[in-house]
Formats: C-alpha cells, structure tokens, sequence
C-alpha cells in the first residue's frame, strides 16, 4: 500500500518549490541543501513517492569562473596576495548559516523525465534537534532496522558533544572554561581539547582571524533564541575587542588543560563545533556499514556514497532570493559542503543588515561577503574554512582556502559577484545571477 500522506506531503512541497519549475530536476535549502525531506519523521518514503519529486546536483573545476551581477561569465586570474586575514566562527549557537532540508530528490531522471526512478532501494529518514538546529539524516538502504539504529546513534552523538561544547550548557567543559579558565587550568574531554588545538590550526592560517574567544562579543550581540535586534554601541563593542586574541588560549596537551590569559575571555565552538559532530556523525553510520547516507547540521552537510545510481545533487541558495530559491548546484560524493550566509540569522536597522558572523577586528558584522559554500573532504575544515572566507573576503580567502587540499569554495561577495575556486571550476554549475 502506498504511503499516501508521505505523497501529499511530498506534493506540496513541490508546490512550494514551484518557482523553481526552470529547472525542475533540482531543489534548494537554505543554504546548500539536500534535496531530503527529513523534517516529515518519515523513516521510509515509497518509490512511487520518492519518483514523483524533482531531485538536485554535481561537479569540480580548474580556473577561476566569475559571474557577475549582471551573469556575465569571465575567467580570473589566481586569487591576488592575501595579505593578513581570516575570520572568527560565527556568533553563538550556530556554524555558519542554519540550513534546512527541503524535500526528497528522487535519484535517476533526468531533467525532462523528473519522473523516472533509478533505484528501488529504500530511503530511511529521521531528523532531531541539537546544537541549534534540525539535524536531518537519511540513507539508501534494504535494512531498515540497521539505519534507525545507526541514526538514533548519531543522534545521541550530538547530544553529548553539546553537553560538552555548548556555552548554553553550564556543565559543558567550554561552560567551565568560561567561568574559571582565567583563575586557572580547566580540565577538559580529549575530544574538547583536540577541537580547540583545530581551532588554533585555523587562527594561525588566518593570521588570528579565525579567534574561538570571539566569544567575549556574546550578549552585545544577540542571534540566537535571545535575539532583540539590538545594535550595540561603538563604545561597548570596543572595550571587548581586547579580550579577542587565542593567543592567550592557554593549551596544555599532557593533562588536556585550557587556561584563558585574561579574565572576562570568553570562548565559543561556534565555528567549528558543528563540524566535528558531522565528521563523528559519519564514523557512526560507517561503522554501522551504510554507505549511501545523508548527513545535514545546520549549514554543513556530509553526503557519502550514493543516491541511486547518481552522486547527491546539491543546490547553492541564493542569499537574497527565497528560502527555495538556488543560483547553482553541484553533485558530491564522499563530501562536505558547508555555508556560512548572511541571511539566515539577521536582523535590519536603518537599511543596514547585521548579521551573526562578527568580525573579531571590527567587534561587528563581516561586510565583505553575501554567502561562502566550502566543499571539503572533513566537515570540521568546511565549516572553519566558510566562515574564515565569509571573513577574509574573496581574494584573501582563495589564497586561504588553496592551503587545504581538496577544498573548493563557491562565493557571494557583497557586490554579488559569484567566485568559484580553481577546484571546483566544472563541477559547480551556475543556473544565473544571485539576486541582487
């Protein structure tokens, strides 16, 4: 018996989706979605209703490609000198953007026969809360049991690593950090410890751009459940700057201790966290022995194996367009996409837009980016990678991102120039302009 709800539900995401009828064969999220209708709790979606959804995807390139606001495509020469730069992970409760599962892409079909199915495996589904946001997961699979359980795993997975890593869990070992890091050494989970040794990793890359103690800027700026659109004043931003410097992140490898250099430093995961839960968050459903899955937090999202017969198509939204709305997309296989936006967690005062990604030079909202999507081999660099870009810029963050093997980045910049990386060029393919 078919599954008649799923199909109604599928339908009328398709509805929903209908500005997208140009290209019919794919579909959005948030950011750099997967085409998977995760949020339904469906654990199983029947062929008939998975064949009936358009689907999304592809590809990897060699030279610059530019398009510009007006669509115009030219060639780039290498990304100019760097100079300093990099960028701080974005403000509390979230790794870049907060992307969203729109709906299930059927694999196989092609754009004028959307309707044909290419595998008869089943898809299982199951989405949960934490760290912020939906954590969605599917996987192509005959056996059913094995992936729930593998799902329910990955799901208590990042349960636990937010009761380590969140500043909103007062046990967390970043919680204790906080409060007594400056009086003296805290101990902390290897895990823990290992994320912020990466951290570092990326803030010398940036030349201390990238700066997990952003945190100090957190209750000037609000983002997060606590939002209230408050633009702090020029004087209270500036007597925080001095506690930004992970210079003064103190880390003792042989007893896994953190020690902070000045009291008032405040730390925050936000930038990579998330990350490190999907790069676990793949391990698991390895070890359970699926191969074809779906993994999607917040912006970052690791796609393994296959769809059907295809790699995973995903879709690049636009950062002035709908929530439905995408400007290119890319097939991915055995790999993280992740986006960090300014478009997601926003407010406007006075026609000026803050957003949630502070730049920890300014103590304000970064300005030289719209979007950043990283396609790299682990998401714990993705989602370090997009948001150091989001900071850094275009120019700067290609020098950055060419340090890092097998990493490709698709930019907005605040003009709503689209970038492609050398690495990417061929494998990403660009539908039109963002909107402006």
């Amino acid at each position: 018996m078919e599954n008649h709800a799923a199909t109604r539900r599928l339908r009328a995401t398709q509805v929903a989706l209908a500005s997208c009828a140009a290209h019919s064969e794919f579909t959005a999220t948030s950011s750099c979605a997967l085409l998977l209708s995760l949020s339904s709790g469906l654990s199983r979606v029947s062929r008939c209703a998975r064949s009936s959804v358009p689907r999304l995807v592809a590809g990897v390139a060699s030279v610059l490609l530019v398009v510009s606001a007006s669509g115009a495509c030219k060639r780039a020469s290498t990304a100019p000198d760097v100079g300093g730069g990099g960028v701080p992970p974005s403000m509390p409760g979230t790794a870049g953007t907060a992307a969203e599962v729109a709906r299930v892409g059927a694999p196989g079909a092609e754009a004028d026969e959307v309707g044909a199915s290419a595998s008869s495996v089943p898809l299982v589904s199951r989405s949960h809360y934490a760290m912020g946001t939906q954590i969605a997961v599917s996987a192509y699979t005959e056996d059913e049991a094995r992936a729930l359980e593998a799902m329910h795993a990955v799901f208590v997975e990042f349960d636990r690593l937010e009761r380590l890593m969140s500043v909103w869990v007062e046990s967390s070992d970043i919680a204790r950090i906080n409060r007594e890091g400056a009086k003296h050494p805290v101990a902390v989970e290897e895990e823990v410890f290992d994320v912020l040794v990466r951290a570092r990793a990326f803030s010398e890359a940036t030349g201390g751009k990238f700066d997990v103690s952003f945190g100090a800027l957190s209750g000037l700026w609000r983002f997060d459940h606590d939002q209230d659109n408050r633009v702090p004043k020029a004087e209270e931003i500036k007597a925080r700057l001095p506690l930004i410097d992970y210079r003064k992140i103190i880390l003792e490898p042989v007893h896994h201790t953190v020690a902070l250099g000045r009291e008032g430093m405040r730390l925050h995961l936000g930038g990579v966290a998330k990350g490190y839960a999907v790069d676990r968050a793949v391990a698991l459903m390895r070890s359970a022995g699926l191969s074809d899955f779906m993994i999607q937090a917040g912006g970052d999202m690791y796609a393994s194996g296959r769809r059907g017969n295809r790699p995973w198509r995903v879709g690049v939204r636009d950062p002035r367009g709908d929530r439905t709305s995408y400007f290119a997309w890319a097939e991915v296989t055995d790999a993280t996409f992740s986006t960090s936006g300014d478009y997601e967690r926003f407010f406007i005062v006075d026609n000026r837009r803050y957003h949630h990604i502070i730049d920890p030079d300014t103590g304000e909202p970064a300005r030289l980016c719209r979007s950043v999507t990283v396609l790299a081999p682990s998401a714990i660099d993705a989602d370090a990678l997009s948001t150091s870009i989001f900071l850094l810029g275009p120019s700067r963050g290609l020098q950055l991102l060419e340090r890092f093997e097998g990493a490709g980045a698709i930019i907005v910049d605040q003009e709503n120039k689209v970038t492609v990386s050398p690495r990417l060029i061929g494998k990403v393919n660009i539908l039109r302009a963002p909107t402006p």
